[in-house]
């Protein structure tokens, strides 16, 4: 068995799945120092291997609320330079779109399909409650 191989065995016994905030710690600390690593190298494949272990444990240990839909309309708004005359053109009046921007009217389906379609907004994140 080569070197090589023998290098990446090592490697990948000692990965295990991370269960507890210091071996989360201990993993970021291992990252920074592979992560320059080269892809398609043992480094570079320990670098992945580690990533998807910190990306696991990040994902049940801090979950990323979906943002509100308002909000996130107001935001990609933001992003696209919309004024609320543009908001308006997609989901109908103008005094419909304060409506929505102030909460006091719902989306309605028509709008939701609309705001997905033409601002790219995820639909899941717009049938929320709010």
């Amino acid at each position: 068995m080569s070197n090589t191989i023998k290098l990446m065995l090592k490697q990948f016994k000692e990965m295990k799945i991370i269960k507890s905030e210091s071996e989360y710690k201990k993993a970021l600390l291992k990252l920074e120092k592979l992560f320059n690593a080269k892809p398609n190298t043992p480094k570079g494949d320990e670098l992945e291997l580690l990533s998807l272990l910190i990306e696991k444990y990040e994902q049940e240990k801090y979950p990323i609320d979906m943002p509100d839909p308002i909000e996130a309309i107001k935001f990609r708004m933001e992003q696209m330079g919309y004024t609320q005359n543009d908001l308006a053109k997609i989901i109908g009046l103008k005094s419909r779109a304060s409506e929505i921007l102030n909460r006091k009217r719902p989306l309605t389906l028509e709008m939701i399909r609309n705001l997905h379609e033409k601002m790219n907004i995820p639909t899941h994140v717009l049938i929320q409650a709010y």
